[in-house]
């Protein structure tokens, strides 16, 4: 089993800035997908950016050239660095492990570890 601790969010307001961070314990793998989704009430998590242990990432349209994934620790801590806040990007995240290693996939069902959640609120 691995567990998910999330930290960082907030309320902002437009434009600036937050990071939030993922730390997993337990069992962790060499080969993996870590990944951010965030949910909007009333809709399903969506995958918002990902990153594998080739170090490729992959974002959602609407948050590319303003967030940015990252990892340190040998996978163990992953980040996610959100610039350029809109209003839009309102929302619960969650981190999310899949250790059985890329490709990464956007479909929630891959991902049996999640972070516990933390909301982002962004005002105008």
């Amino acid at each position: 089993q691995t567990h998910l601790v999330q930290s960082g969010g907030g309320s902002v307001q437009a434009g600036e800035s937050l990071t939030l961070r993922c730390v997993a314990s337990g069992y962790t793998d060499n080969e993996f997908c870590l990944a951010w989704f965030r949910q909007y009430p009333g809709n399903e998590r969506e995958r918002v950016a990902n990153i594998d242990h080739y170090g490729r990432s992959t974002y959602v349209e609407n948050v590319e050239g303003r967030f940015t994934i990252s990892l340190d620790n040998a996978a163990s801590i992953w980040y996610l660095q959100m610039n350029s806040l809109k209003p839009e990007d309102t929302a619960m995240y969650y981190c999310a492990a899949d250790w059985s290693g890329p490709p990464c996939k956007a479909d929630t069902k891959w991902f049996n570890y999640w972070g516990q959640g933390t909301q982002v609120t962004v005002t105008q």
